[in-house]
């Protein structure tokens, strides 16, 4: 393969594209649609027919997989197949089913009773009992009886023996000798108690139920003391959910004796537990009946309850009032309320209703406060060093679920009963409290008024008001009060709010109350609740212990605020960010009022007082990164900061938007995706610029954009990413062309060209290393495309840019085995034969690309004509290198075949030595068999197209020259 002159051949491009648009053809549409099925038949008969035939009716048809959209269209989608399988082959439960799944199914049947809409216990256990705790060292007594109580005696085979034993068994668990553990701490207590839940489980697994229900008698008994008050309603919870675990066991050991031979259907009644059944069942209830101590008693027999079902239809009806009159034998009134809690508790799972018993329970604890004042409690109080405040907050969990028991679906006039109960009761600030956190708030706030004087009437030594005021303002901010009202409730909560003297308790009123404040009042309002905010929490930094308090306040406030000129508008409300000293808050908030921000402001602004404070806020999160901050943080605050950037818009004011995109440069220099975004839209700005002027720059607009240019070249070298400051230079100087900086976009240009030895090799994307050799080769086409409305410097030569860029692409080093290099040069010739043609396919207007420079000079045509035969000298030297292996081979077809497709496209095959050449490369891309056959045939098919043309005779000859060889 010698050496060729080149020649490029001549193109009309107006011509070449009317020939390659496509000729307009009619289509009937008819009752034709895309997604509609299609039967294909194949009729015997009649083999003329059309194989697309759309009709139903055929002699024969062949089944074809049907179409999904069809089947969509039809309604058979597999997800509906699949249901309908699932539904048709469901078995019927079996006879063995196990016990826990009965059990299980039972239980969410029965919830059902009482509705989603009802807090359920296990959602408020969490909150006791971390509310609830103590440092104060614990003690457990167990009592712990004698080995009869483990197994039969041999000999007991008569049923007034077995019942004797039984008793005797009883006996041991009060009579037995005892053990205390001493000194536990609040966790090891807790961790007791889940070992005392175990213990039950396995003796109940290995049938030893006379065990189990002395570890239940054990655990109830603990309830009764009170040495460390601050923890009994954690206490309460623990040892309840032993509680709960024996009556499951028991209730489903008697089902399951029930289900034999078939299951005993949810909605049952006595008739259909048999006699067995309710034998075990009464045995159950003797045993309990025969426990000495009260409470113990009252607390086992609540906790089956719902074993009252097997023996009777009234049973539950019957024993809740029973329960309900023994609770007024405890002596201690904080053990009683929440005896009376698990009363109703148990209540609401089997009975809901029944409401009798719940106001029964309620009025009981009505009449026992009183005992509160009494000498025996106060003299606890004093040797346990308890306030009687934080005494009455113990009852707060009891009442408080008494009180959603009874409010629960209750109608207006008992919520109303209730509360004059609680009048005549003297206001008690406890019962208050407790009433209007578990009435609807729509009844609390509707009657918001006389709850507001019902809280001046209560006593602030025994429940400070501040806390009536919080349980009234979480119910207001559920519920809307009359709007007549709503100022005079606020300046009411807001007086007792103001005066209370502890910060913290000040800033948890507060929080709750700015809700309100936000919901029903307008800016002067809240910025007057803000700076009280601020008065009391700034002394002695108080801010610092209330910080998610103070968040809470801020999300609260840009969720009913969210239009930023009003919210900027308050004079409290950035001084009241300035409390945000932690670092890690303070950037937690900006994230928060950035994240409200960029959803909710629909159109750009300009409004100074937004720009300052928003830039305030994306500088604290943008000083916020240093070395130690996380990628993935960055990102995350680079995504704020640029959905700021792009809602700023001054309009036509281009110059006070350029100056604002330089005050952000300085300001976000640590975030390189910020910096890009900033030339994005310092390009765009002149862009818009071109536009307005139409193309035609005055001197001032000129001056603009290159101000705009020189913006961009000054901020790319600042960023570490090499693609993408070689990205930036490429468009920022496509830019400075389409705005006629001719010096601007050959110094970008430049600036790009002098930057690819610097490329390296490998890259990390996402974490991983690849090879950075596919994006050098797009970056280098673009740059390529780029070059052809580029008009030469008058100083440094024909073609000096392309000249530099294929230097650089010549001196950097390649991967081995890698044709990188060669692409390119293959790249590079369509460029150079486009820049030979009279007329170029395309141009930048106002700006005088080579055609017009050189206007077809013969020494500018010869350059290009070296130029070319050069770079194919090159790449034919590196073909010829590539024959060692079937790689190797392989790589040599392809690029010759890439070489072949050029010079059919651009090069003047009327040229013999160029003719001869194309021949030489497609047969050597054809030698190994390589190439594939289909892209051959196609091939061939264009060039004999091409030669139909009147002015492309000349390619009839060649090819003729041309044979397919393949792989066979």
């Amino acid at each position: 393969m010698a050496a060729v002159q080149w020649r490029s051949s001549g193109r009309n491009y107006d011509a070449e594209l009317q020939r390659c648009r496509p000729e307009a053809a009619l289509v009937e549409f008819g009752d034709y649609h895309p997604l509609k099925s299609i039967m294909v038949t194949d009729t015997k008969t009649r083999r003329g027919a059309r194989k697309g035939s759309t009709s139903s009716s055929s002699s024969s048809s062949s089944s074809v997989p049907p179409d999904p959209l069809s089947s969509l269209l039809d309604g058979t989608d597999p997800l509906s197949m699949f249901a309908a399988a699932s539904a048709s082959e469901a078995p019927a439960m079996s006879h063995s089913a196990s016990t826990g799944d009965l059990g299980r199914k039972r239980k969410e049947k029965e919830e059902e009773a009482v509705g989603p809409d009802f807090e359920p216990w296990l959602s408020k256990r969490g909150e006791i009992l971390a509310r609830f705790t103590t440092t104060e060292k614990l003690s457990i007594n167990l009592f712990m009886g004698s080995d009869r109580g483990k197994a039969p005696s041999p000999g007991s085979s008569a049923v007034s023996e077995k019942v004797r034993t039984r008793l005797e068994e009883l006996d041991d668990l009060e009579e037995g000798s005892q053990k205390e553990l001493l000194n536990l701490s609040q966790q090891d207590y807790a961790n007791r108690i889940e070992e005392l839940n175990q213990s039950l489980k396995e003796a109940w697994a290995s049938d030893q139920k006379v065990k189990a229900l002395k570890i239940v008698i054990q655990c109830s008994k603990l309830l009764s003391d009170t040495s460390v008050i601050q923890f009994y309603p954690s206490k309460f919870v623990l040892i309840t959910d032993i509680l709960d675990t024996f009556g499951r066991l028991v209730y489903d050991r008697i089902w399951t004796m029930c289900s034999d031979p078939r299951p005993l259907p949810d909605s049952f009644t006595d008739d259909d537990v048999n006699d067995t059944a309710k034998e075990t069942c009464l045995n159950w209830f003797f045993k309990i009946a025969s426990i000495r101590e009260l409470l113990p008693r009252l607390y086992v027999e609540a906790a089956i309850l719902k074993c009252n079902r097997f023996m009777n239809k009234g049973g539950i009806q019957e024993t809740l009032p029973r329960l309900t009159a023994m609770i007024r034998g405890i002596g201690d009134p904080l053990v009683a309320a929440y005896a009376r809690a698990y009363l109703c508790r148990v209540g609401m799972e089997v009975a809901p209703h029944l409401k009798d018993s719940l106001n029964r329970n309620f009025f009981d604890l009505l009449g026992a406060f009183r005992q509160i004042s009494s000498e025996s409690v106060q003299n606890q109080l004093v040797l346990q060093r308890v306030e009687v405040p934080e005494y009455l907050t113990l009852y707060s969990p009891a009442i408080n679920w008494i009180l959603q028991c009874i409010a629960y679906r209750a109608p207006e006039p008992l919520l109303t009963e209730m509360m004059e109960r609680c009048k005549k009761l003297g206001n008690n600030a406890l019962l208050l409290n407790s009433v209007m956190r578990a009435f609807r708030p729509e009844f609390v706030a509707a009657g918001a008024t006389d709850f507001i004087g019902m809280i001046k009437d209560c006593d602030e030594a025994g429940f400070p008001k501040h806390l009536l005021f919080g349980s009234l303002g979480r119910s207001l901010a559920c519920a809307d009060p009359p709007e007549s009202e709503r100022l005079t409730i606020l300046n009411e909560a807001w007086k007792v709010v103001t005066k209370v003297r502890s910060p913290q308790d000040y800033v948890i009123c507060a929080e709750i109350w700015v809700e309100f404040t936000c919901r029903h009042f307008s800016k002067r309002e809240v910025n007057t609740v803000l700076a009280d905010v601020i008065k009391h929490m700034t002394p002695d930094r108080a801010f610092e212990d209330a910080y998610p308090q103070l968040q809470s306040v801020i999300r609260k406030i840009l969720t009913y605020f969210y239009d930023f000129s009003v919210l900027f508008s308050m004079e409290r409300f950035l001084p009241f960010l300035d409390m945000f000293q932690k670092d890690s808050v303070r950037v937690e908030v900006c994230r928060s009022i950035m994240e409200i921000f960029i959803r909710h402001q629909e159109e750009p602004t300009r409004d100074p007082v937004i720009l300052n404070a928003m830039l305030h806020i994306c500088k604290t999160m943008h000083d916020s990164v240093n070395a130690l901050t996380l990628e993935d943080e960055k990102r995350s605050l680079a995504l704020l900061i640029v959905g700021f950037t792009r809602m700023v818009s001054f309009g036509r004011d281009f110059e006070q938007q350029l100056s604002f995109c330089v005050e952000a440069r300085a300001t976000f220099c640590n975030l390189e995706s910020v910096l890009v975004q900033l030339i994005h839209t310092v390009n765009q700005l002149a862009m818009e610029t071109s536009r307005v002027m139409r193309g035609s720059h005055s001197r001032k607009t000129a001056a603009f954009v290159r101000a705009c240019a020189a913006y961009s070249f000054i901020t790319i070298p600042s960023l570490s990413s090499i693609f993408s400051r070689l990205s930036l230079y490429l468009l920022s100087g496509q830019v400075a062309l389409a705005n006629q900086c001719l010096s601007q976009a050959d110094a970008f240009l430049k600036a790009a060209v002098s930057l690819l030895p610097e490329v390296p090799r490998s890259i990390s994307v996402e974490g991983k290393h690849r090879s950075s050799e596919s994006f050098l080769l797009d970056f280098i086409n673009n740059f390529l495309a780029t070059l052809l409305v580029v008009p030469d410097h008058p100083e440094h030569g024909v073609l000096y840019l392309v000249r530099g860029l294929l230097n650089m692409v010549q001196d950097y080093t390649w991967e081995d085995s890698s044709d990188a290099k060669v692409r390119v040069y293959i790249s590079a010739l369509p460029l150079l034969a486009a820049m030979s043609q009279e007329t170029y396919l395309y141009s930048i207007p106002k700006v005088d690309s080579n055609e017009t420079l050189y206007g077809g000079d013969p020494k500018f045509l010869s350059e290009i004509n070296k130029l070319c035969e050069t770079l194919i000298g090159q790449i034919l030297d590196h073909l010829k290198t590539l024959c060692r292996d079937e790689q190797s081979t392989r790589r040599q077809g392809a690029m010759a075949f890439s070489l072949f497709g050029v010079l059919l496209a651009h090069g003047d095959l009327r040229n013999n030595k160029l003719s001869q050449l194309a021949v030489n490369l497609w047969n050597l891309s054809h030698k190994h068999g390589h190439c594939e056959t289909r892209v051959s045939v196609r091939t061939l098919e264009y060039i004999k197209h091409q030669a139909r043309q009147a002015d492309m005779t000349h390619l009839s000859d060649t090819v003729q020259r041309l044979a397919l060889q393949s792989c066979t």
